[in-house]
């Protein structure tokens, strides 16, 4: 199978070899900061170093967050941080501070927040803003052109105003700032709701506010650029109606059928930049494909499309081919440019396609892809070129050439393996090389789940292999940490985010249903304490006392002291670690019998209540914790003896049960909790439980079947 030589990510804007790497940015682990290091702007890592200079000098700090994969991030690198002029003017007045924000998801998210408050609009990488040297916010934008272009001020013009302005009204700006400061705060929830007051359809009153955003032709919800939403189609296919079903459906289509998806190596692109997901923006994350690979399983499983079942199986094979290390861990991201211009390496010019195949393959995938018909991709040298998308199906194209769907699929298959070997002879986009615990989880979880569903143990094998090496590498002393490389070094230890806990426990929740073992639930159980004990919101002095406010603080208690200590419950690109995490605490909860956890979740259920119930559709994660917590905790436990199990996983895993955990405990597990510790005996049954109690041992597949069809049987 053609793999790409992908380069590990390397530098941006390259300088003239005479300049010597700056050495605090090419020690580090992120190689966003590497690409950077031959600047001749002076950066420093945000530490305290920096931090310290700043307040020694006087001096502001130009903050700088991106990342790796990011297209204008570098678009800005080449434009402004390789200029001499401009780095001479950034060097002059600003303490200069780069942030890989994959790294420091804390910051990003603080300064992101700021950036929305102080604009009125959404921010996004690059990520600029200027800060007293305390790290308070004094002007805050995104991308800013050399010279002044589309509204956007030229960047010179932007230092040199902050530069004179800082000079000559530093007592204001510092006021201004204490002021801004106050606001920030007010970002916080502060109002806990009672749970007698919780809304009882917490998922119908997203279902209706997501209709009024959906495009009913293209899918997807708003106007362009679209993004995948995949808590949002999680959520909808939980709602399961006709209407939730129809918007999932329509969008999961829209987007594998578009050029959102890599119709030759598989896997999804960021996001679309237009309304019918044709042409995307070309980078591709870690994130993005574990939380789709997971959303197309479920979507098989509910619908039996067997356009979902392509693409889980591509969008897996993509993953182990080309983001899995030698040594396990899943790599960050692929690189929206190749060869210096976005999309290069995946759209094609006039000819080659049709020089590279037969004239037999060539009738299926011209018209299958859209290459019939005009060119669809305008940007920079690859103007005039086609980025490939379902343009016509397969079935009607078959019916035209008079041949069989299997013939049509047998052209079409060689046809993409012709095209993907000619593609992998080009310059490949650079890949963000770092290990990411939590986005390492959220495709660990994905690879085990789609294992589970569609009986792929080389998948589960794939997760099992990155979960050890976060395991080896990024979980110490009780502790997990945020990055290293794929060798497990990191050129500092950064603390893991509360998403990251989340995700590892949900993940690990994931694991003990594609193969039970007492010590995983061990290492849940860890990670559960771990989580609450360093980020929930109780004091820390007694405690027995409860929570003041409740929910979990985004960084940990023992975190530095940042201008805001976020307590976020929206999902974002990536579900809202206070949402996974209260649902994730619930199951492990009700498994071991630890009242701690789900307490700590109902508090997350209270706090983030009322700003759910005002804009439902951007809590989804949440709002499916607490549709599971108003319902009696569920499993399915089936025991016996290791040997019989197959026909009853084959059975339950293609099924759409999202509400009942099913784990599979053989003979002789010892040291079980009360509530798996059921009879062995020398064949297999089953227990369909709900909270305390669960109906009699069932020992046929069908009859387990049936139960879990009515499951308001079990009282």
């Amino acid at each position: 199978m053609s793999r790409p030589p992908h380069a590990a990510a390397a530098a941006a804007s390259p300088s003239p070899a005479s300049r010597p790497a700056n050495p605090r940015l090419s020690r580090e682990t992120s190689p966003y900061l590497r690409q950077h290091a031959d600047n001749p702007v002076d950066w420093y890592p945000w530490n305290a170093e920096a931090l310290a200079l700043a307040r020694t000098t006087a001096r502001p700090i130009l903050l700088s967050i991106g990342y790796s994969a990011c297209h204008w991030c570098h678009v800005m690198a080449h434009e402004s941080f390789a200029d001499t002029a401009t780095a001479a003017l950034m060097n002059a007045h600003f303490v200069n501070i780069k942030v890989d924000r994959e790294e420091r998801p804390d910051l990003d998210h603080i300064y992101q927040t700021a950036h929305q408050l102080m604009t009125g609009r959404p921010g996004g990488w690059p990520l600029t803003l200027f800060l007293t040297p305390a790290g308070v916010p004094i002007y805050a934008g995104t991308y800013f052109p050399p010279r002044p272009r589309h509204g956007l001020p030229a960047f010179a013009d932007v230092l040199t105003s902050i530069a004179n302005a800082w000079q000559q009204r530093r007592e204001e700006i510092e006021a201004r700032g204490r002021q801004f400061c106050r606001v920030l705060a007010h970002t916080l929830p502060d109002t806990p709701t009672e749970a007698r007051d919780f809304i009882d359809d917490p998922l119908s009153l997203a279902v209706t506010d997501l209709a009024h955003a959906f495009d009913p032709r293209w899918g997807g919800f708003g106007a362009a650029p679209k993004f995948p939403h995949a808590s949002d189609l999680d959520l909808l296919l939980l709602a399961g109606t006709p209407a939730a079903l129809s918007m999932a459906t329509t969008t999961l289509t829209r987007m594998a059928d578009g050029g959102l998806f890599d119709q030759l190596g598989g896997g999804f692109y960021r996001y679309s930049v237009d309304e019918r997901w044709q042409i995307p923006h070309f980078e591709k994350m870690l994130y993005d494909n574990a939380l789709l690979l997971r959303v197309y399983s479920d979507a098989w499983a509910v619908t039996d499309d067997a356009r979902y079942r392509e693409i889980v199986v591509a969008t897996a094979e993509w993953v182990m081919r080309e983001m899995q290390s030698p040594s396990g861990g899943y790599f960050a991201s692929l690189d929206a440019d190749a060869a210096g211009e976005e999309g290069a390496f995946y759209v094609w010019p006039a000819g080659e396609i049709e020089a590279l195949l037969s004239a037999e393959e060539a009738a299926v995938a011209l018209p299958h892809w859209g290459l019939s018909g005009p060119p669809n991709f305008f940007e920079g040298a690859a103007a005039g070129c086609w980025h490939l998308r379902v343009a016509t199906p397969l079935h009607a194209i078959a019916d035209d050439l008079g041949i069989s769907p299997q013939a049509a699929r047998q052209r079409l298959d060689s046809a993409r393996d012709t095209l993907r070997a000619a593609r992998a002879r080009r310059p490949a986009p650079a890949r963000d090389e770092k290990i990411l615990a939590g986005w390492n989880a959220l495709m660990v979880e994905a690879m085990l789940h789609a294992a589970r569903v569609f009986g792929r143990p080389e998948w589960a094998q794939s997760a099992r292999r990155a979960y050890a090496f976060v395991r080896q590498f990024l979980w110490r002393d009780r502790r997990l940490y945020a990055a290293c490389d794929a060798q497990g070094q990191a050129s500092a230890a950064i603390d893991a985010c509360l998403d990251d806990y989340a995700y590892w426990l949900a993940a690990t929740l994931e694991l003990l249903q594609e193969c039970y073992s007492n010590e995983d639930l061990l290492f849940a159980s860890a990670v559960a304490d771990a989580l609450v004990d360093a980020f929930e919101d109780r004091p820390q002095s007694d405690p027995s006392v409860a929570p003041a406010h409740a929910g979990f603080f985004f960084t940990r208690h023992d975190h530095e002291a940042l201008i805001l200590r976020p307590k976020p419950a929206h999902d974002n690109a990536t579900p809202a670690g206070n949402g996974v995490a209260a649902r994730a605490l619930l199951r492990l909860g009700q498994l071991c019998g630890e009242t701690r956890w789900q307490a700590a979740a109902e508090g997350v259920l209270a706090l983030f209540h009322a700003p759910a119930q005002h804009s439902p559709a951007g809590f989804a994660s949440w709002l499916m914790a607490l549709h599971e917590w108003q319902r009696p905790p569920s499993r399915v436990v089936i025991r016996g003896p290791a040997a019989y199990f197959a026909p009853w996983r084959a059975a339950l895993n293609g099924r759409y049960l999202p509400a009942w955990p099913c784990l599979f405990i053989p003979n002789g597990t010892p040291n079980l909790p009360p509530a798996l510790a059921l009879p062995e005996s020398d064949h297999v049954n089953a227990w369909v439980c709900a909270g305390v109690k669960c109906l009699p041992a069932i020992s046929g597949v069908a009859a387990l079947l049936e139960a879990l069809s009515k499951p308001g049987k079990v009282k």
